[in-house]
């Protein structure tokens, strides 16, 4: 990435790093969840979170991938805390079990990154019968989002410390399907589309932060909900892309690399900039503007009732 980029109004840019974004933040007392953390900005972020002193859980698929993390993390940072859960996204049951498994540990919970993602994989339905993508990227998440919420709220209220629900999302929700969300359609294979199938789910990351946003400040909750996009990152969201091997060889120049990658989710989650925002997206580490699907209040509701039929 080019070391030069102008910094936005946040005094970061798109060249800004986890560490640089967090430099001086003390973390010490707060507790984080991170989905996906066994790979790519996942890692970086629980690695730069608990470098800050935050206990970070690792919801992820892979537990020896995580131990593997953890082992490296600890040799850098011998006093970080970093502990780990099983939790795959794309199942309702594994998602239910993980909440379950986190309330049962007493902890409290101050920050939530809804990071873990697919990118552009083939058609294929979930163990709960929903299209992969927009069950892994977005039904997951909602779903885990609304069994953590009382715990954040009691957090929230005991400490009198803002809580902070992080959607990372992607500019590739602007390759949403015309309509933004296929309600009708989200299980049609004859008309699926890789890319058109994972902008949907990424718009659907913008909304959910979006709506649940407002009903927090419904609520009188003292915590925020924003999305973000954390760059073109050289990271295996590739994986089931055809340009797999021309993205590693041209990445190095043009993308972020992961520790850029991770600026923004970190940025959101700990800046004391952040304080009080709600309801926005961002980018570089700034506030940025989605498409106006991305913005648009009744499709973010529409969205919100249907994801809840899904998981009732």
């Amino acid at each position: 990435m080019w070391p030069f980029s102008k910094k936005g109004a946040s005094g970061f840019s798109s060249s800004s790093t986890a560490e640089q974004v967090t430099e001086g933040l003390d973390g010490t007392g707060l507790t984080a969840i991170v989905t996906g953390a066994s790979s790519g900005i996942g890692t970086e972020t629980t690695r730069v979170l608990a470098l800050r002193g935050v206990h970070v859980i690792m919801g992820v698929r892979n537990m020896v991938a995580a131990k593997d993390v953890k082992e490296t993390i600890l040799k850098e940072i011998p006093a970080a805390k970093v502990d780990a859960l099983e939790l795959d996204l794309s199942s309702m049951d594994s998602v239910k079990k993980f909440a379950s498994d986190f309330k049962s540990s007493g902890l409290p919970l101050n920050i939530l990154i809804n990071n873990a993602g697919i990118m552009a994989c083939p058609f294929k339905l979930s163990a709960d019968k929903i299209e992969l993508q927009f069950a892994t990227n977005h039904i997951g998440h909602f779903l885990l989002t609304n069994l953590l919420l009382d715990t954040m709220k009691k957090t929230s209220r005991e400490t009198k410390k803002e809580g902070r629900i992080v959607n990372v999302s992607s500019e590739a929700h602007r390759f949403a399907y015309s309509e933004g969300i296929r309600f009708d359609k989200i299980n049609d294979k004859s008309s699926y589309r890789a890319w058109g199938a994972y902008g949907q789910s990424k718009l659907a990351n913008i909304l959910h932060a979006n709506e649940l946003s407002r009903r927090l400040r419904e609520d009188g909750v003292e915590i925020s909900a924003n999305s973000l996009h954390p760059g073109a990152i050289t990271t295996n969201l590739f994986r089931h892309t055809p340009i797999n091997g021309i993205i590693n060889v041209i990445g190095r120049l043009v993308f972020k690399n992961v520790p850029q990658g991770a600026a923004t989710t970190c940025y959101v989650a700990l800046h004391p900039q952040v304080k009080g925002v709600s309801g926005k997206y961002f980018s570089d580490s700034n506030v940025a503007q989605p498409t106006s699907l991305g913005t648009d209040a009744d499709l973010a509701k529409k969205l919100w009732d249907f994801s809840l039929k899904l998981t009732k």
